[in-house]
């Protein structure tokens, strides 16, 4: 998978930051890539990790099995706050997660221990269960 990841990469969209990003996730018994898309107006730019994972979704996969990411030089650079939260939406906190700089130093971890004590679709649940009451003038 880190070959993969390592092969999308070249197709990254990173003229802003040139920190060009690749990722693979395993789904289904199938490997989905995805590499980072930069856009002038920052906030629109999308990582590799997350396109990994919507390439899956978009094929009708709903669990991820493993991660592999490819970024960095001097040092494997883990997967940002957003697409650790997205990885737990799709992976359980078991899910293998390793990351590398091209020349292929591995750093090796799980989601859970990326973002322990994630909020996930349970929470919501949880909220459902207790609605806020609203006294009178707005207060709580």
């Amino acid at each position: 998978m880190l070959k993969a990841a390592a092969r999308v990469r070249k197709h990254a969209h990173a003229p802003y930051s040139d920190f060009p990003v690749g990722a693979a996730v395993l789904a289904g018994g199938k490997v989905f890539e995805g590499c980072n898309v930069e856009n002038s107006s920052f906030p629109l730019g999308v990582c590799a990790e997350r396109n990994a994972v919507a390439a899956a979704v978009a094929a009708g996969h709903k669990r991820i099995d493993a991660v592999a990411i490819v970024g960095g030089s001097l040092r494997p650079v883990p997967p940002c706050g957003g697409c650790r939260q997205v990885l737990a939406e799709f992976c359980g906190p078991d899910t293998p997660v390793a990351y590398s700089t091209p020349g292929g130093r591995v750093m090796r971890t799980t989601v859970g221990e990326l973002l322990p004590s994630a909020f996930g679709a349970g929470d919501l649940q949880l909220g459902r269960a207790a609605p806020l009451k609203i006294a009178r003038g707005g207060r709580r």
